[in-house]
């Protein structure tokens, strides 16, 4: 197993999009977390090894994950972004017995540095 790699992150203005990509090899449930200034760290998106897919509140509509577990690869498109959704964007891993334990409500043990996002009104 490796630990999750980020990168893609930037500033982008309200309304823009950006793309995050993840290298994680060795697990069959990844994740895209954030946590903004002062705000607890919040699940974003989960991808299974059978591409089964999760999201929470704050993805829902305007964030796209995929990506290939079986590749150790990981994305996350966000799109029509805003200011709240500056902050610390990191990929999280984990192994899960069974695919359907792969959700927004599952425990990550492996992440990564995190990758900045600053989006501007």
């Amino acid at each position: 197993q490796v630990q999750p790699v980020e990168s893609g992150g930037g500033s982008v203005q309200a309304g823009g999009s950006l793309r995050l990509s993840c290298a994680a090899s060795g697990y069959n449930c990844l994740a895209w977390f954030r946590q903004a200034p002062g705000k607890q760290r919040e699940a974003l998106a989960t991808l299974s090894e059978i591409s089964q897919v999760t999201y929470g509140d704050s993805a829902q509509g305007r964030f796209v994950i995929s990506g290939d577990t079986g590749k150790g690869t990981l994305y996350l498109q966000m799109n029509s972004l805003e200011p709240d959704d500056s902050g610390t964007y990191y990929c999280a891993a984990t192994v899960t017995r069974r695919w359907a334990e792969c959700s927004v409500r599952r425990e990550f043990d492996s992440w990564g540095q995190g990758t900045q996002v600053t989006v501007s009104s």
